[in-house]
């Protein structure tokens, strides 16, 4: 079964940083596209970032600028560094991966932005 853990995450100060990490293991040797996505209270899930096995990025517009996402296809680990931190950040992260017409999600971890 392919699993995805995150960790990182926690209770930030406004303009503050943080990074999350996600390893993934399974049966699957590597993912074609691995990234982020989020959920606030009372929103639905949104995209944050993704990157291909390539390298080749894409990021929400609210983040643009501020996060960079990052992968280690040997570790087939994917890392979101979070920085200029604003309270509307405040969200569960979830690693997302996927390989052809399968996707995933990891369990989440909780980002808190405080002003």
């Amino acid at each position: 079964q392919v699993q995805l853990v995150e960790s990182g995450g926690g209770l930030v100060q406004a303009g503050g940083s943080l990074s999350l990490s996600c390893a993934a293991s399974g049966s699957i040797f590597s993912f074609n596209t691995m990234g982020w996505d989020r959920q606030a209270p009372g929103k639905q899930r949104e995209l944050v970032a993704r990157i291909t096995s390539g390298g080749s990025t894409n990021y929400a517009d609210s983040v643009k600028g501020r996060f960079t996402i990052s992968r280690d296809n040997a570790k087939n680990t994917v890392y979101l560094q979070m920085n200029s931190l604003k309270p509307e950040d405040t969200a569960v992260y979830y690693c997302y991966a996927s390989i052809t017409v399968r996707h995933y999600w990891g369990q989440g971890t909780q980002v808190t932005v405080s002003s």
